[in-house]
Parts: structure tokens; C-alpha cells; sequence
């Protein structure tokens, strides 16, 4: 069993071994004090109320709608759970009914609010200022309801009431919402691998605990207390990566769900892990226009793999050896890669050397997954069994491979080099489409379509490059 599948495995235990004590045991009555039912959602609300106003100054400062509404969603919930915990018969109030709504609101309520960050009009920075407005509305008109369920508990009915078709449907669209959560962050874990993500997994499918516990069996039960105190871990595994995401790059992208290739790239320490992150300052320090160009080859291939619907996986794959493809370079003396005249027999496999340099040294550190170490030994492989080092042929170089080598050989052409100036995009796309022996044409047409909807100075803009646009891969030299 490889790691990543023993990860998931575990998460997967720990998911589902509350809902199995919850129906063994579950409906087993548990009388729960009121003042520790008091501690126990106060402790929840405290929670939820920190992770809601980092999100919501930081989504304020970086006009991200996104993070606006997380931290909304995280206030609503604040709120309710004050409301549910400052009801509690035996604390401050006798009986009533407003503990019911907002035990039974709170989730599904927050699990909606978090769901909606997927809508294309939050995807980018623009006027956050009604979203503000719109959270203090929502948080004050919670408080004020809960009040007047407190000063007047006859006019607000116990609802819903556990097992009733009104329960039954809130827990429906809650879990609903909930599924869609868990969706997102395990997508987001197959590309980067983070346990942090697969936190919010697991919190996600612990709210689900509470929900059934409150919506399905009902109060003084062992469900019901189970759910309580799994409240409080799932609010943490929820909300403390989600705080750390926005204070690190932004918007949490468990949450948000649509970590881009762009994103994924840009920050390869957060997203890919600080051991590429080393490898790629060990390339900058050396030769700035090949770490650029890796960069920028590395992004392109990422999109190239979005736009062909690859597994987040392959997507990965793409991210991490497009970053890494030639690393190899390190072993180049730096007079052959600068060297702004033709290169002899000799300098030229000294070049041709890097691909396998490469996977040597990716062999040496271990840990990198067979796909990537090919990506790596196989970029300048061709169709046609013309490319190096091993001279491959179609059948067997996978599309992976395929969509890097493209988008190494585009990105050298469009880029300044010492011996020669940039050549245009049509130009390049041209050669490419005529080459059709060497080049998968599938993979040029997802190229083209990529760079239609954003210039070469974009993709370097979108990865935070500075420099202008320079490469040091290996081509074949004019005379």
C-alpha cells in the first residue's frame, strides 16, 4: 500500500468510526449536565468566532470574496452555537425551543455558506464591502432572534424536532453541503498532498456526526453527546487550516475548492513541499533564466492538463516535473548553458546529459513518485523515437510526457535566449503543428487553447516572474 492511499485509509477509518459507535450505541440514553452542555458549544462558538474574524479581515484586505464569505460562514455558526449554548435548559433559561433551531441550524447553515465560495462571481478579487455588510446583518439578526427565544421562549416552537420529515430534510441538504465540502478538500489532497486538507475532510464528515445525532436520534442520548464533543474537534480541523491558508496565500483552498494550476506552481513550498521548493532555489541561485524557465514550462503544463480533464493526480505530476524537468542542469557547467555561440559535438552532450542527471539525483533524494522521475528523464523524448536520451517512441510515453515535452519546446522557442532573439507565439505553435511525427498534435491544440485565453507575459505575471521571459533549454543552435 503506497503512503498516499495509507493516508487516505486512515482518514477514512477515523471518519467512519463515530458514525459506527453512533449506530451501536447511539440511541443509549446519556443525561449531559447543562453546564457542561453550555462549555462544551460555548467551546465550539469560541472557535468558530476566531477562525471567522481572520478570514474576514484578511478576505477584507485582499478584496477575496471567497474568504469574506468562509469567514461569514464561520459567524453565522458563531452565533448560532452562542444561541444554542446560552439556551440550554438550566443555564440562564428554562425551557425552550430556540435551543432546538439552533442546534439544528448551525451546521447545515455554515455547511451551505462554506458551499457557495464555489460561485464564479467570488472566484476573484473584487467589491467585498456588500459581503461585509451582509455577515454583520446575518450575525446581529441571529443574536437578535436568539434573544427574543430567551425573553420570550413560547414564541419560538421547539423545531425541528428529531426524526420529523422538517429534521429529515435539514439533515438532507446538511450532509448535502457537507459531501460537497469533503469533495473539494480530497481533491484538493490529491494535488498537494497535505494532511492539512485531508483535516478539513475529516472535520467535515465529524459535523456530519453532529448533524445525525441531533437531527436523526435526539437530545440525552450518546449520539447526541458524542456529537457535541466531536463539534468541537471537527470546528478545529475545519477552521484552523482554513486560518493558516489565509495567512500564508490566501483563500483556503479545501474550502474553496479550485486550486488552480497557476496557484498550484506559484507556490510550490505551500502546495508541492519544501523539498521541491530547495531544489528550485538550488536552480535560481545558479541560473535564474532556467529556474524561469522551468517555472513557466511547469505552469503551462499544468494547464495543458487541466484543459485535457487529467486526474488531479497526473496534474500534480505535471506541476512537480515541469518544476523539476531540468533540474539535471545542475551538473552543467554554466560556460555551455550561457554560452552565446554554437555549441561543439561535445558541449551539446554534456547537455543531453541532464535529463538522466536529473532523475539520478531525484533517485538519490527519494521519495518522488516513478511518474515524476519520468517526466523528468523523458521531456525531450519525441513521437517519432528521434528525442533523447533513450529514444522512445509514441506507445511508450505517456500523455503526461507527451503535454511536457510540448510545452518545454513552445516555451523555448517564445523566450529570449543569449545566441538568439524570441520568436513569436504563431511562429512557434506553427512549428509545432507541423512537426507532427515528433509532437502529440491532441496536446498542441490544448495549447493553443491555453495560451488563447492568456498571453505568454500573463502566465509569467500569474506566477509573480519579474524577469523577463528567459530560457536555457537545450535546442538545436543556429550556425
Amino acid at each position: 500500500m503506497t503512503r498516499t492511499r495509507l493516508v487516505l485509509f486512515l482518514t477514512l477509518l477515523a471518519a467512519i468510526v463515530p458514525y459506527a459507535v453512533v449506530a451501536a450505541a447511539g440511541t443509549s440514553p446519556f443525561m449531559l449536565p447543562p453546564t457542561m452542555h453550555f462549555v462544551l458549544v460555548s467551546t465550539a462558538a469560541v472557535i468558530a468566532s476566531f477562525a471567522s474574524l481572520a478570514l474576514s479581515i484578511a478576505g477584507a484586505r485582499a478584496r477575496d470574496g471567497r474568504s469574506v464569505l468562509m469567514g461569514i460562514a464561520f459567524s453565522t455558526m458563531t452565533a448560532l452555537f452562542a444561541v444554542h449554548a446560552l439556551s440550554t435548559p438550566g443555564f440562564i433559561a428554562g425551557k425552550n425551543g430556540m435551543i432546538a433551531m439552533a442546534g439544528g441550524l448551525s451546521v447545515p447553515v455554515g455547511a451551505a455558506l462554506l458551499a457557495l465560495t464555489a460561485l464564479p462571481a467570488l472566484r476573484r478579487p473584487g467589491n467585498v464591502q456588500p459581503l461585509i455588510i451582509a455577515q454583520g446583518v446575518l450575525f446581529v439578526g441571529v443574536l437578535m432572534l436568539g434573544l427574543i427565544g430567551l425573553s420570550m421562549p413560547e414564541s419560538i416552537p421547539a423545531v425541528p424536532q428529531a426524526k420529523s420529515t422538517p429534521a429529515l430534510l435539514l439533515l438532507g441538504c446538511g450532509s448535502a453541503f457537507l459531501a460537497i465540502l469533503i469533495l473539494r478538500a480530497l481533491r484538493t489532497y490529491m494535488l498537494t498532498r497535505r494532511g492539512a486538507d485531508l483535516t478539513v475532510a475529516l472535520g467535515c464528515a465529524w459535523l456530519g456526526v453532529t448533524l445525525y445525532a441531533n437531527l436523526a436520534i435526539g437530545a440525552m442520548t450518546v449520539a447526541w453527546m458524542l456529537g457535541h464533543v466531536l463539534e468541537i474537534a471537527a470546528v478545529m480541523l475545519v477552521t484552523i487550516p482554513a486560518a493558516l491558508d489565509i495567512k500564508r496565500a490566501g483563500a483556503s483552498r479545501p474550502l474553496v475548492g479550485d486550486l488552480t494550476a497557476t496557484e498550484l506552481v506559484a507556490s510550490e513550498h505551500a502546495y508541492l513541499g519544501p523539498r521541491v521548493r530547495a531544489l528550485m532555489v538550488q536552480l535560481e541561485r545558479r541560473d535564474i533564466s532556467t529556474e524561469e524557465h522551468t517555472r513557466r514550462v511547469a505552469l503551462l503544463a499544468a494547464s495543458v492538463g487541466e484543459e485535457l480533464k487529467l486526474s488531479p493526480t497526473a496534474r500534480r505530476h505535471l506541476a512537480v516535473g515541469g518544476l523539476l524537468h531540468d533540474i539535471g542542469k545542475l551538473a552543467v557547467p554554466l560556460e555551455i548553458l550561457q554560452k552565446p555561440a554554437s555549441l561543439t559535438d561535445e558541449e551539446f552532450d554534456a547537455i543531453k546529459r541532464h535529463p538522466a542527471d536529473g532523475r539520478r539525483l531525484l533517485e538519490e533524494l527519494g521519495g518522488f513518485p516513478e511518474a515524476v522521475r519520468n517526466l523528468v528523464s523523458d521531456h525531450h523524448e519525441r513521437l517519432d523515437g528521434s528525442g533523447y536520451p533513450r529514444g522512445l517512441t509514441a506507445g511508450q510515453m505517456s500523455l503526461e510526457t507527451r503535454i511536457l515535452a510540448v510545452c518545454d519546446v513552445y516555451d523555448a522557442l517564445v523566450s529570449d535566449r543569449v545566441y538568439r532573439a524570441a520568436w513569436s507565439p504563431e511562429r512557434a505553435l506553427a512549428l509545432l503543428q507541423e512537426e507532427s511525427d515528433g509532437y502529440d498534435q491532441t496536446v498542441v491544440a490544448a495549447l493553443q487553447r491555453v495560451l488563447a485565453r492568456a498571453t505568454a507575459a500573463e502566465f509569467v505575471a500569474d506566477i509573480g516572474g519579474a524577469h523577463a521571459p528567459r530560457v536555457a533549454t537545450p535546442a538545436p543552435r543556429p550556425a
